[in-house]
């Protein structure tokens, strides 16, 4: 009997490793590639080779050696960023997880022998656990969806880890640029002060007019120094971003941003667009019809929680007669008189429940998220469009004007003073304008295809300069 038992769990065992999930050889990372390649058309790596981390050093070096832009800086993270290889370790655990639910129960073997008296007794066990063979198809199906959450979840944060990318990148650039202008700004600042100094030794310029001209000065400097401090974060942020260190760190970043695209994008279905691309959605739908399949077998076994079958073979040995063997089985299954399953049913369907109502209101929200995100990336757009078009023109035909009277001498010093420092004012929000709309840009994508929510938080460094111009109208 014990014999034929084994035969029979063999069998069964056997049907259930045909369909049993292997281990793939690149960890489940083909998906996340698709994806990542997709939709921010970029590569991924996972490392796992000396070989391979080889390959990425020789990617990340070749992109640095030149002036990084936007693609250059996401690429690089994508490929270079410890965190995001955690990530992708967190996916090779979760196939982990997917192999061992898809192969059936080892059967278990036991033996023992009692003596005495001149009397022995052998008895072999091979136990199986049916329950767990007969259910192996569907745990298996369900391993298999949250498997394939896990692969959107990998993919999830690499889109999340892009996007941050993205924002640094345009922070850091934009904190060049502040740089660059305040740089200039103070040189002619200091030429201003010392001039009014010169104006005030000789009775020109009354001591009111000359502390006005010296704050001026003094603010600007003040201004430039805390845009370098800005700048030197920004950029280690933006290194933290791509995991460089050591060699990698002399990297090069543009001294401005890019000009704005000639026109915005025109996304009249953006709602339709975020609910069937967001990755999040898509994780939160294959939960849920994990969980309807985890609830469907849990009513199907509220009953029989256990079930095991046991072939028993037994041989025994009397000095008093002929030794003699038995053969037989035991079944043992679990008795619902107190428990009849009513829990862990209510359980699975209040669960099931809460993901439910989790996906509705996160479809609804990403609706939502989707319409701001548009809406800001217009009204950005448009505001650095005005800059452009607009007040940055109109600075420049009224700095030349006034450069034309002051060698007529129809103004003087201070009125070609106060339109420079009105002008700084005017380029230093055109410079917070256009990073506003990048920022925007990205976040305008983050809307649509997921990947994280821009970091709370006040104003940055580049608009605070940009609120508070330096020094008042004389």
């Amino acid at each position: 009997m014990t014999r034929h038992l084994a035969r029979g769990l063999l069998v069964l065992a056997a049907l259930g490793l045909s369909g049993c999930a292997a281990f793939s050889p690149d960890g489940g990372m083909t998906d996340v590639s698709d994806v990542t390649s997709r939709t921010i058309n970029k590569d991924v790596a996972f490392v796992r080779s000396a070989e391979g981390a080889a390959a990425v050093d020789a990617r990340v070096r070749q992109l640095l050696s030149r002036t990084l832009s936007v693609d250059a800086a996401v690429q690089i993270a994508l490929l270079n960023n410890k965190g995001l290889q955690a990530a992708y370790n967190e996916l090779a655990l979760a196939e982990t997880d997917l192999v061992e639910q898809s192969l059936p129960p080892n059967p278990v073997f036991a033996i023992s022998r009692i003596s005495g008296n001149g009397a022995s007794e052998i008895e072999r066990q091979v136990v199986g656990d049916i329950l767990a063979l007969a259910t192996l198809p569907f745990r298996s199906e369900i391993a298999r969806e949250r498997f394939r959450g896990a692969q959107l979840r990998a993919a999830l944060a690499t889109l999340r880890h892009a996007s941050d990318v993205r924002r640094a990148y345009v922070r850091a650039v934009a904190a060049n640029e502040m740089v660059e202008l305040l740089t200039d700004a103070k040189a002619t600042a200091e030429s201003t002060a010392q001039l009014a100094l010169k104006l005030g030794e000789t009775g020109s310029l009354n001591k009111l007019d000359q502390a006005r001209e010296q704050v001026f000065y003094a603010e600007t400097t003040a201004d430039l120094a805390s845009a370098r401090q800005a700048a030197g974060s920004a950029r280690e942020k933006l290194a933290r971003q791509m995991g460089l260190w050591d060699d990698g760190l002399d990297f090069r970043l543009p001294d401005r941003l890019p000009p704005l695209p000639r026109r915005p994008q025109a996304l009249p279905s953006i709602e339709a667009d975020a609910v069937a691309h967001r990755i999040d959605l898509q994780i939160a739908r294959l939960e849920l019809a994990a969980l309807a399949k985890a609830l469907n077998l849990t009513e199907a076994t509220r009953f029989v929680t256990l079930l095991d079958l046991a072939g028993i073979s037994r041989r025994t040995q009397d000095p008093e007669g002929p030794p003699f063997r038995e053969r037989g089985f035991d079944l043992q299954f679990q008795i619902p008189i107190f428990d009849g399953g009513e829990v862990r049913v209510r359980q699975a369907a209040e669960t099931y429940n809460l993901a439910f109502n989790r996906l509705t209101e996160r479809a609804v929200n990403v609706r939502s998220e989707a319409r701001d995100a548009y809406r800001v990336y217009r009204s950005t757009y448009d505001i650095a469009g005005h800059y452009q078009r607009e007040i940055i023109p109109l600075r420049k035909i009224i700095t030349e004007e006034m450069q034309l009277r002051f060698s007529s001498m129809q103004v003087d010093i201070f009125a070609l003073l106060t339109e420079a420092r009105q002008r700084l004012a005017s380029l230093r929000g055109a410079i917070d304008a256009r990073q506003r709309f990048f920022l925007a840009q990205a976040d305008l994508q983050t809307a649509i295809n997921g990947g994280g929510v821009p970091a709370a938080g006040g104003d940055n460094p580049t608009t605070i300069a940009a609120a508070a111009p330096a020094g008042g109208g004389h």
